[in-house]
């Protein structure tokens, strides 16, 4: 096949190899035979593995040492990571061991698990790097094809989910996202407390009862130690949190926000309409996002386009003040001057015969004591986090090529953002 190389005919010529074969021999019985250039195969150099003299093997079901039964045919093949331009391929002769409790069955080999042609550090190390690159990027990065990048995370977020501790759980955030064209909503359920924010949970829907499945699916002992649950008003999740948790319940700022630039918008739109059918100059015309925008980031023209507006009496202008002055809501620190500024501001709302807003401001009222529980708890949760959680979300769909099922994309969440423990390997290269 090729010259073998001097480091492979002796491995104590390195500390590092010295000491793996230690390890191997004393934990598995397995030794390096040969590392040799392929003849057959160019630019690959094979790592040639036989079973230590008097070794026994270790069954693949129970891992308990048996004797050998019998020995493959051929020689399988395992890929590992590529040195420079070098592919690197292990090569062991299989044994059947005589178990005992599991009866003839193949033996367990330290560095693969079940019939994968890659190395398990290999998969480990593809599966790493596809949470940096899209996984089109790192197949082609290592040359290796997309469904091995897809086995590989899928085994490392398998063996996470299966060992993860879902403990000391005090926090959670409930959000919906769209994860195709069609308004198809996932729910997706998140820790975020100080010390450790993660994804716990997807839902392929956005209903009550998805909700409830996901609660339930957490455990008794996770939902019982739940003190807050921060999430937006859509009705199905408030009711699935009242139902099934008795944390405190947090309405999501960043949706208060949303729901009342929506109200805005909505406002001008009306009645640049109007102005346009009663053929009155265009005075709204480029003041969309000078509307929507904190004052405090304005441009220079929009200041002053704003300014020759202020005593206009134009609907537009006065629910961008109204909305700017809901923003001293968030200031306050006791919940009970919070809940009179709020019943203040929609009784003005409610005088303003600006419907959009009045529409927002009756809703602000019946979910008036869920949004007096961010001030009850000192302002210490905040959906911010949330939606930091859900642009990391987008971004793993936006690289998501040759993702074509809703597992994919799944996996690819998990992989992301679970923050999942690793399987542990006697092969390391990182």
């Amino acid at each position: 096949m090729g010259s073998e190389c001097e480091s492979a005919r002796h491995p104590e010529n390195t500390g590092e190899n010295k000491h793996f074969q230690k390890v191997i021999r004393n934990r598995w019985g397995f030794v390096y035979e040969s590392v040799r250039y392929a003849t057959a195969t160019p630019d690959t150099i094979e790592a040639l593995v036989v079973p230590r003299v008097g070794s026994k093997a270790r069954c693949s079901g129970c891992g308990r040492l048996c004797s050998c039964y019998d020995h493959g045919d051929r020689p399988r093949v395992w890929i590992m990571p590529p040195l420079f331009k070098f592919a690197m391929v292990l090569i062991y002769t299989m044994r059947r061991v005589n178990c005992p409790g599991c009866g003839v069955v193949v033996e367990k080999v330290p560095w693969a698990t079940g019939k994968h042609g890659l190395c398990d550090g290999f998969r480990l190390l593809l599966a790493r790097w596809a949470r940096k690159l899209s996984w089109d990027e790192t197949a082609d990065s290592f040359q290796v094809s997309w469904a091995d990048v897809y086995a590989s995370v899928q085994w490392v977020v398998d063996y996470g989910l299966k060992h993860r501790v879902l403990e000391n759980i005090q926090a959670i955030g409930v959000d919906e996202i769209c994860v195709r064209v069609g308004r198809v909503f996932w729910t997706l359920i998140y820790q975020i407390d100080d010390h450790l924010t993660r994804l716990l949970w997807v839902g392929h829907d956005r209903t009550e009862e998805t909700l409830l499945e996901g609660l339930n699916g957490l455990g008794e002992t996770v939902c019982a130690g739940i003190r807050y649950v921060c999430s937006d008003m859509w009705a199905p999740y408030l009711a699935a949190v009242k139902q099934r948790l008795s944390a405190r319940h947090i309405l999501d700022r960043f949706h208060i926000r949303q729901q009342l630039n929506k109200a805005v918008d909505e406002v001008r739109r009306d009645e640049a309409r109007a102005l346009a059918q009663a053929g009155l100059a265009p005075r709204l015309k480029k003041l969309r996002w000078a509307l929507l925008k904190n004052r405090k980031h304005w441009t220079a023209s929009e200041r002053r386009r704003m300014a020759e507006l202020a005593h206009s009496g134009l609907a537009s202008i006065r629910a961008f003040w109204l909305v700017a002055a809901f923003e001293h809501f968030w200031g306050y620190v006791s919940p009970s001057w919070a809940g009179k500024f709020l019943e203040g501001w929609c009784q003005k709302v409610r005088r303003s015969r600006l419907k959009p807003l009045k529409t927002v401001a009756a809703s602000l009222t019946e979910h008036r004591e869920i949004l007096l529980n961010y001030f009850r708890a000192k302002k210490a949760i905040s959906g911010g986090v949330i939606e930091g959680l859900n642009n990391k979300v987008k971004v793993t769909f936006r690289k998501s090529y040759g993702f074509r099922t809703d597992k994919a994309r799944e996996i690819a969440l998990f992989h992301v953002l679970g923050k999942l423990p690793e399987p542990q390997l006697i092969h390391g290269f990182f």
